[in-house]
């Protein structure tokens, strides 16, 4: 009988994975879905592509701008992060940060937890892009109709008193 236990337990573990390895195919799509997310999304305010992205009870918790639903982060984007052309702020994610967990539901994955470091800049025309902030991140991903949606999203940590290692040398 305990043998079977064990055999059960074992079983059990080699179900629930760690972190992704990030020569895994989660780990790079999900890597892959970030940049493109943030560059359509965020750095080029396309904001129909966000609209799609976004699941529709999405929950969006920011350490300084408080929650935000579906409506109130596109508005947001829209009113801030896209109003000013000119002084337009961009993310840069910090590649060796990113961590994806995987998610299963009866040994099939149905989600993922990604977490990193983010970098904000503001880029202006014919000038380098000017590093303001740095922060982590948590977000959920779900797998709808073989589509990644970003569902709940965790912005915190936000620091502005030391540029990244990147931006110093």
């Amino acid at each position: 009988m305990k043998t079977l236990l064990l055999l059960f337990f074992f079983s059990l573990i080699s179900l629930t994975k760690a972190q992704a390895q990030e020569k895994s195919a989660l780990f790079q799509e999900l890597k892959v879905q970030d940049s493109i997310f943030f560059e359509r999304g965020f750095n080029r305010c396309d904001l129909d592509y966000l609209k799609n992205q976004v699941a529709d009870d999405l929950r969006f918790y920011h350490d300084q701008g408080g929650i935000q639903d579906k409506t109130k982060f596109l508005e947001s984007t829209a009113n801030n992060i896209c109003a000013s052309p000119a002084q337009k702020p961009i993310r840069k994610v910090a590649p060796e940060s990113l961590e994806v967990f995987p998610l299963y539901t009866a040994g099939k994955i149905y989600g993922a937890i990604q977490t990193g470091v983010h970098h904000f800049y503001i880029r202006e025309k014919d000038k380098k892009d000017l590093w303001t902030s740095t922060a982590r991140f948590t977000h959920l991903w779900i797998l709808e109709n073989e589509s990644w949606k970003l569902t709940e999203v965790l912005s915190y940590d936000h620091q502005s008193t030391t540029p990244p290692r990147s931006e110093t040398n």
